[in-house]
């Protein structure tokens, strides 16, 4: 792209036409608008020749965060070139959100122009690039129906990621997951045309610090034989959404260099509907050699996260981060924008928060509140994958995931919905990434050179 052909957005904020350079016919037109900054508000100045000269973009009141409020000027502009002026305390953060709030998924129409970016010159383009393309990597695979991403596809999808970044991967699939001691993912997959299995990726030096990300890959969620109401399965296409943005995290470590060994483990199933599904009441015994009473199957995405924590554990990494849509109380405790965070070391815990809101990407700090760990229990068996008395349903999901976590270093769970329902800055309505940036963030600082 060519610098002078792109027309300058100006970010204002609000009340700030003073500080905008404007010529006294621009602020003239500004006024006459009732254009003072609001945030979202994009107004076209003319120009000499009755053109576009270019954009006053308002991002409301000037609370001292990054203007990813940048993201919303995207989604409003025509088609063109563009580079952002005025009001931008960091052209980086500015450029992702502008990028991301271009997002499209135009797998299943026509593709349509959008809104492209000239980059700043103090913009870290490389950091633009690998953020925007991780987060849009998490997009594209949460958009993706059941049809077109299955097991078998989001594996073919994985293999092709790991080549491409030159990371080892092996595959353990349908009965081998017995063979191999992965119980609990063979039994929640093993109804579905597709088999069940767990990809294991790794990168990087086996000297350096080891990071391993989990990510629950369920394909689509029927509910099981505790199936799911209609309006209740419409999302499901969603539910591999840890997995997918599990990948988009490790695009970034990737291609950032981050001297880590890192490792990736996705479970991988469809919960499905069959005769040979499990039932309410079964006995599954996990890799950790915990026993666990079935009380719902429609709780299954612990269940083949549990397989694969314990898995990760059994090497006592540095630390292991694992990513899931896992419980609807998460987001009736936080809704849609706030995905929420479990840790067993606050001070890791807080540096996510913190760095979540410098780079737009928040994230709270839940308790792992050992008072409700009785709510699992089970009478006949060691623990039940449902909390009991219909509390607190994160935070047990949470507790159920921590008893096949012991011996890392460190452990972060993240229940993440996945899903803009509403747009907001740097995301459209859909799927959308979460948590990627904040933990991006927190490995540079502590493992990067």
């Amino acid at each position: 792209m060519s610098a002078p052909t792109a027309l300058p957005v100006r970010l204002v904020s609000e009340n700030g036409l003073d500080a905008a350079g404007l010529t006294t016919l621009h602020r003239q037109w500004a006024d006459a608008n009732g254009f003072t900054g609001q945030r979202g508000r994009l107004l076209a100045l003319p120009g000499a020749e009755g053109g576009i000269e270019a954009y006053l973009f308002g991002i409301g009141a000037d609370e001292g965060r990054p203007v990813f409020v940048a993201g919303l000027a995207a989604a409003a502009l025509p088609a063109g070139q563009y580079r952002l002026e005025g009001a931008v305390d960091d052209h980086t953060i500015a450029a992702i959100a502008f990028r991301l709030g271009a997002y499209r998924f135009d797998r299943y129409r026509d593709a349509k122009k959008v809104a492209e970016l000239v980059l700043d010159e103090s913009a870290d383009a490389a950091e633009v690039e690998r953020q925007v393309a991780a987060a849009t990597l998490a997009r594209d695979l949460i958009n993706t129906p059941a049809s077109d991403l299955g097991p078998d596809a989001l594996e073919a999808v994985v293999q092709d990621f790991a080549r491409e970044r030159s990371m080892e991967i092996s595959v353990t699939k349908g009965d081998a997951l017995l063979d191999a001691n992965f119980p609990m993912i063979h039994a929640v997959g093993r109804a579905s045309a597709q088999a069940p299995r767990l990809l294991d990726l790794s990168w990087g030096d086996a000297s350096h610090p080891k990071v391993t990300l989990v990510g629950k890959g369920v394909t689509f969620d029927t509910g099981g034989l505790d199936i799911k109401s209609a309006a209740g399965m419409l999302g499901m296409k969603k539910d591999m959404g840890g997995a997918a943005n599990v990948l988009g995290l490790a695009h970034a470590i990737v291609s950032a260099k981050l001297p880590v060994r890192l490792r990736v483990l996705l479970p991988v199933v469809e919960n499905a509907i069959a005769g040979n599904a499990f039932r309410p009441s079964d006995i599954l015994k996990s890799r950790k050699g915990i026993t666990v009473e079935i009380g719902n199957t429609d709780a299954e995405g612990r269940l083949i996260l549990a397989d694969a924590l314990a898995l990760a554990d059994e090497e006592s990494p540095e630390l292991i981060v694992d990513m899931a849509t896992l419980t609807g109380a998460a987001r009736v405790a936080l809704g849609p924008e706030l995905p929420a965070l479990y840790a067993t070391d606050d001070s890791l815990a807080q540096a996510l928060v913190a760095t979540g809101l410098t780079v737009e990407d928040p994230l709270w700090h839940m308790p792992l509140w050992a008072n409700y760990d009785g709510q699992l229990s089970s009478k006949i068996a060691d623990i039940n994958n449902t909390g009991s008395g219909g509390f607190a349903g994160s935070v047990t999901a949470a507790l159920f995931l921590r008893r096949f976590v012991s011996q890392a270093k460190a452990w972060v769970h993240l229940d993440i919905f996945g899903w803009a329902p509403e747009a907001r800055p740097g995301r459209p309505v859909g799927a959308t990434d979460q948590a990627i940036r904040a933990v991006y963030g927190v490995i540079r600082q502590r493992y990067g050179a």
